[in-house]
């Protein structure tokens, strides 16, 4: 293997991209943050999450993500799906504010080998391949960035990408449970639950800008 593949700046810049990319919240983050403090099934969601990211950074590391970026429609038809996703991931948040009834499920019991694994696989897997917003993050954007990397450091780039988001999921799913004396109060839940719902309202605008100004008709 040529050193050149493990060049670090280039890892660092997946890492750092990675980062920039997955860190705020969004969807996948808010239900692994929730299934992190209800601790329930923790390791099987963050590593659902860590291998959808693995497989879509692969695609936009190979090339999809340049090859989707090079159609408007494809962009378009993406960024309103997204949008329209999060408005809805945005009222349910809100909802959930308004009834104020989620703290409550703080003090079920905690993970149970037996009961909701594959519930909570496949309910990670919908937030977390149903949310086109992840496309345009983990394949097209990451993708674009890939694009410009010598070929010969793409699998240094692609390592630090997968890196980050690892690191991120383990931290957010298995760290939540440090704020569980905190979200024990239904008013803190409430808050989570609103500004949640701001988040996922201002991605939405954001995704509704980006498919008007690359309208291709």
């Amino acid at each position: 293997m040529r050193m050149e593949v493990w060049n670090s700046d280039v890892f660092v810049q997946g890492m750092a991209v990675s980062a920039g990319l997955i860190v705020a919240i969004g969807a996948q983050n808010a239900f692994v943050l929730r299934q992190g403090l209800l601790g329930r099934q923790v390791l099987a969601v963050v590593l659902t999450c860590f291998f959808c990211d693995f497989a879509l950074m692969a695609l936009g590391v190979m090339g999809l993500g340049a090859l989707v970026a090079d159609s408007p429609a494809v962009t378009v038809a993406l960024a309103v799906f997204g949008a329209a996703y999060l408005l809805r991931f945005a009222l349910l948040s809100w909802r959930a504010a308004y009834l104020g009834s989620s703290a409550l499920e703080v003090d079920a019991a905690p993970d149970d080998a037996k009961r909701g694994l594959w519930l909570a696989v496949r309910a990670t897997l919908a937030v977390s391949l149903l949310n086109p917003h992840v496309y345009l993050d983990t394949v097209v954007l990451l993708g674009a960035v890939a694009a410009t990397v010598q070929a010969d450091e793409k699998l240094g780039f692609m390592a630090g990408a997968v890196s980050a988001s690892f690191l991120w999921f383990m931290a957010l799913g298995f760290g939540a449970r440090l704020l569980r004396p905190l979200f024990k109060q239904p008013r803190t839940w409430q808050l989570l639950d609103a500004a949640i719902g701001l988040v996922m309202l201002s991605i939405a605008a954001g995704l509704l800008q980006f498919a008007w100004e690359r309208w291709p008709y």
